[in-house]
């Protein structure tokens, strides 16, 4: 990190301590490039409010290994969490991310500390790379207490690697807080944040192949599945679950990273200094 990077991350770090409601001077800073130091220091600061927030990490770690182990209690005795066992734990941390990333994004910009931060030299790609690495660490996390949970304490048995189980769950993870961020630029409150949540994607489960396999559905819905993440997701899993290796999901995983990145870029491109 060069010395101007650090004095900048420095700053970062310190202007957000003012008092809540106090207005920063709209000062207007020159286009600059993305910054290492500031990316860091914004992923660093958004861990530190998640640590201090024990509701949102027993909604990240907590929720998501109750319901598996509520399915696993239901139908023990059954193939039903093998079969779908590997598809729920690459399902849930999505929607997890996705509501708790658009809502803390939101809460940012209601706040007023987006339009602080924005005051000094703090680019929207410094920001929103700041929260995608940040949430991305978190994803990672929560896929790894998800995938062991199911494995070593509910017995879901997994005929390929359990290594692309947890590869996969991350990525969705990973692409829910992507598609959080840009929604929280559509939303101007908490409520409109968490009623995105099934516009963006209710859609997408019906159409991924979850309820039903896509070449039975009506031709209309398996071409717009084709076109929407999450049946990429599903579609790895599955393979997984069937013994499947990295050859076969390869294509897939592909597919996810460029909706990652495409969702970061809409991101940035949407992000807001504050709720009108």
């Amino acid at each position: 990190m060069s010395a101007h990077d650090a004095r900048e991350a420095a700053t970062l770090a310190t202007g957000t301590s003012r008092r809540e409601g106090e207005r920063a001077a709209p000062v207007r800073h020159a286009p600059r490039a993305l910054s290492p130091g500031l990316t860091l220091a914004t992923a660093g600061r958004v861990l530190r409010q998640i640590r201090n927030d024990p509701r949102t990490i027993a909604l990240l770690v907590v929720l998501p290994c109750v319901l598996l182990g509520l399915i696993a209690w239901m139908f023990d005795g059954t193939p039903v969490l093998d079969q779908f066992g590997p598809i729920l734990v690459g399902l849930f941390p999505m929607i997890i991310m996705f509501l708790v990333t658009s809502v803390t994004t939101l809460r940012e910009r209601q706040s007023g500390t987006l339009e602080r931060l924005m005051t000094m030299p703090l680019g929207k790609g410094d920001f929103v790379g700041g929260y995608a690495l940040a949430f991305a660490l978190l994803a990672t996390v929560q896929a790894l207490v998800v995938v062991a949970f199911a494995v070593w304490v509910c017995g879901m048995d997994v005929a390929g690697p359990v290594g692309l189980v947890v590869l996969v769950a991350v990525l969705d993870a990973i692409l829910g807080s992507c598609l959080g961020l840009a929604a929280s630029a559509l939303a101007r409150s908490e409520f409109q944040a968490v009623q995105l949540m099934p516009v963006i994607l209710f859609p997408q489960l019906i159409t991924c192949g979850l309820l039903m396999p896509r070449d039975e559905m009506p031709a209309v819905l398996e071409a717009i599945s084709r076109v929407l993440p999450l049946t990429y997701g599903v579609s790895a899993l599955q393979d997984v679950a069937a013994g499947g290796g990295f050859a076969d999901v390869r294509g897939a995983v592909a597919v996810i990273v460029g909706f990652i990145l495409g969702a970061i870029v809409l991101g940035t491109l949407t992000l807001r200094r504050r709720t009108a």
